[in-house]
Formats: C-alpha cells, sequence, structure tokens
C-alpha cells in the first residue's frame, strides 16, 4: 500500500467519479492527503457534488503519471468535521489554504476513504497490483 500513497503523493491532481440519480459524473479533483489508513479529499457544501456525496457515498479517484502509470482508489466515503484535520489539509495544499483560509469555514468540507480498494497499473505488460484498505 506504501506503494499507492507515494504514487498519490506525487500525483495528487486527477478525477474523482460520483453518482447523480444513477448516472456517473467525473471531474477533475485533487487528493489531500493519507493518514491512519484514510485517504482525506475536500469539497464545497455549495456543489453539486457534495450533495452527490451526501446521497451516494460512494466514489473513486484516478491520477495518471508522466510515465503512465496510474492508480485507481475507490471505496465509500465519510465526512469528517475534525478541526485537526482540516488545518491539516489546509497546511497540505496552498490552494485549498487560498481558498477556504480557516478550518471553521462553514463552506469547507473534508471527506476521506477509510475502506476500499486500489490498484497500481501501467502499460508494462505486468499485472496490476491490488491492495484492499
Amino acid at each position: 500500500m506504501e506503494e499507492v500513497i507515494k504514487f498519490l503523493n506525487e500525483n495528487k491532481m486527477g478525477n474523482l467519479a460520483t453518482v447523480e440519480n444513477g448516472e456517473p459524473r467525473v471531474r477533475p479533483w485533487g487528493f489531500m492527503y493519507e493518514e491512519g489508513g484514510k485517504f482525506y479529499f475536500c469539497t464545497a457544501n455549495t456543489k453539486d457534488v457534495y450533495e452527490q456525496l451526501k446521497a451516494t457515498p460512494l466514489v473513486e479517484f484516478t491520477t495518471t503519471s508522466s510515465e503512465m502509470a496510474w492508480v485507481r482508489l475507490r471505496g465509500a466515503i465519510k465526512f469528517s468535521d475534525d478541526m485537526k484535520v482540516k488545518e491539516k489539509v489546509l497546511k497540505t495544499v496552498a490552494e485549498v489554504d487560498k481558498f477556504y483560509k480557516t478550518a471553521d469555514n462553514p463552506l469547507f468540507e473534508v471527506f476521506y476513504i477509510e475502506h476500499g480498494s486500489a490498484m497500481l497499473d501501467d502499460f508494462s505488460g505486468q499485472p496490476c497490483k491490488n491492495f484492499k484498505f
């Protein structure tokens, strides 16, 4: 799993898929960090994606390296109101800090995948690596 975490930290920008009315929705997204087996992301509670996450708390995040290797991370999400977690997100990604400014911003929502699966793959012809967490 360390290989997946390293890959995500080196390739933070990817795409997040959610479900809306039974239809897939995909958009560019950023990975924040991993800690304690939880993979953290954030959003604003004014966005459609927030309502999608509340209605169907299942996601898949994927990102690709410049060498055309990729990770797919999927699972059920949970929201966190933990101020220490929110502060760490703000410290981890400058763009997030510029937008939300404080951990207690009422628009700022953090969510994480705690139990799910990850796949690391590339075009080498070698079998993909699968992980459960």
